[in-house]
């Protein structure tokens, strides 16, 4: 009986010297958030991260956990996703976008895919950062129509974003900021450049890469009109993201019309000068992207050739310098034309419409 007793004393001194302890202190290195490596092959240009907005792999996952999560609409029926599906590289093979309640946007979605290298962001450039062009649509009253103070609640109330907000910005409150830097990095993450057309780099047997017709193709793309080519590259210019980039050149009235009903740009600045200018869009995956252009108006890249080989209006105002200064249509050939269709073709990277790092993680 003695021996019990003394066994029960013993059990309860050790947990009172338990109970008296502190708690443990916090691994600081632990709560860190691990940096995330984009992968990369020989074909990427240059880049710069955000330098306020560092990528982590707990960042880039919560950012695409709000991608693909409706929960950033009013009524929780569309996400990012429903406008930007993977395999159509991250547009919705609509004419016109689709926002909530079945509301119909007046523009096409357009593609998302190596923005870290972009400077203006939708059709009519009114947005000059990733962190400021996520708000926007969540915020539409066409498109997700949610506001930010309700958004914020939401995810505050919700015990799985609690969480990996938490571990992608630790010590941080849920606040829009941090909704747009999470959407930032996993957007920043989304990159293609393994494509036909970037093994030409690397390898002599040219043929074996892509067809004779597409090497054709490229050539009249890269080619001046004075020269016989169809002179693409003054717009598509920034290889190898082929499309245009640059703060000066990235938008530009291409002669679709001869008076604009969407006056692009010019919504943005106020400048007459700048009256139906859209954003140049890259090339890359443009066999994914169909419908064609800020409206959708062509259906395939066939329709998109023979409006620069015989349809631009050259009167449109503001016109392309590039395209005003040959003053005339380019009337290509039908061979040339399928040229450059096989050319635009070498484009797409199937990899990168496949790859699990950009799937929904639900």
């Amino acid at each position: 009986m003695k021996s019990k007793f003394l066994l029960v004393a013993v059990i309860l001194s050790v947990l009172i010297i338990k109970g008296c302890k502190k708690d443990p202190e916090i691994n600081k290195e632990a709560n860190t958030p691990t940096p995330y490596e984009i992968p990369r092959t020989a074909a990427y240009p240059q880049f710069k991260l955000p330098a306020n907005n560092p990528l982590t792999e707990e960042g880039v996952l919560l950012g695409r956990m709000l991608f693909y999560d409706p929960i950033l609409s009013r009524d929780s029926t569309i996400s990012c996703e429903s406008c930007h599906r993977l395999n159509l590289a991250f547009t919705d093979g609509a004419k016109v976008s689709k926002g909530i309640r079945g509301q119909v946007l007046s523009r096409n979605a357009m593609p998302l895919f190596n923005l870290m290298w972009n400077n203006k962001f939708f059709w009519d450039g009114r947005a000059n950062s990733l962190q400021e062009q996520v708000l926007v649509p969540i915020q539409a009253h066409n498109e997700m129509d949610l506001d930010l103070f309700t958004l914020v609640q939401t995810l505050q109330n919700s015990t799985r974003y609690k969480k990996q907000f938490e571990a992608a910005f630790p010590g941080k409150i849920i606040s829009p900021e941090f909704v747009s830097k999470a959407l930032e990095q996993f957007l920043v993450s989304v990159v293609s450049f393994n494509a036909p057309i970037d093994q030409l780099k690397f390898r002599t047997d040219t043929l074996n890469v892509i067809s004779a017709s597409a090497l054709r193709g490229l050539q009249l793309f890269l080619t001046p009109v004075e020269n016989g080519g169809a002179d693409c590259f003054h717009c598509h210019s920034n290889i190898p993201f082929f499309g245009n980039n640059s703060l000066a050149g990235s938008m530009s009235n291409n002669g679709l019309d001869a008076s604009f009903t969407d006056n692009g740009f010019f919504a943005v600045t106020g400048k007459e000068s700048d009256k139906g200018k859209f954003k140049i869009p890259s090339l890359r995956n443009i066999e994914l992207t169909a419908p064609y252009m800020h409206d959708g108006r062509f259906d395939n890249l066939e329709e998109v050739i023979d409006f620069y080989s015989d349809g631009i209006n050259l009167n449109s105002p503001n016109l392309d310098i590039n395209i005003l200064s040959h003053n005339a249509q380019l009337h290509l050939t039908q061979q040339q034309k399928d040229d450059i269709v096989e050319f635009l073709k070498t484009l797409t990277d199937n990899s990168f419409v496949t790859n699990p790092a950009y799937k929904s993680p639900f």
